[in-house]
């Protein structure tokens, strides 16, 4: 089953129980899924890999929204915010943990034979393309920059 049926099953019991939260998260995943398969060259399909760079997109922008919120003393915008980050993260890959990144990242570094600071572009390239979905960029390149750094 693809994204939008996921979203579309999703959205029909979150109207039934009336969950406006995730009401909210469900509509900006299908709004977000409609503009993507609609746009120019898109041809009315979305790969694997589009559904996840458009899911964490969207986390990001929320993410983003919540820090200002935050900032700004909001709760109840921020709590909004909340909600919608985390219906849209039951539909990406499992996240990873700082270890399990670590890992992973050491052997993408032996792989690429980064040993310096001067070697990030190298193994971020690698790096975001393998870990799509499963870590956030920021936490790939400030764990990038610490392990070359040592």
């Amino acid at each position: 089953m693809g994204l939008e049926q996921k979203v579309m099953a999703d959205l029909k019991t979150a109207m039934l129980a009336k969950n406006e939260g995730a009401l909210r998260g469900l509509r900006a995943i299908k709004a977000a899924i409609i503009i993507a398969k609609t746009s120019e060259g898109a041809g009315g399909e979305l790969k694997e890999e589009d559904e996840t760079k458009l899911l964490t997109r969207l986390i990001k922008q929320r993410k983003d929204s919540l820090e200002i919120y935050q900032q700004q003393n909001r709760a109840d915008l921020a709590q909004k915010e909340q909600e919608e980050i985390v219906v849209i993260e039951k539909f990406l890959p499992k996240q990873l943990d700082a270890e399990e990144l670590k890992a992973v990242l050491l052997k993408i570094m032996a792989d690429t034979g980064a040993s310096s600071p001067a070697d990030i572009g190298k193994v971020m390239g690698v790096a975001t393309k393998q870990l799509a979905g499963q870590a956030d960029g920021k936490t790939i390149s400030a764990t990038v920059k610490e392990l070359l750094s040592k």
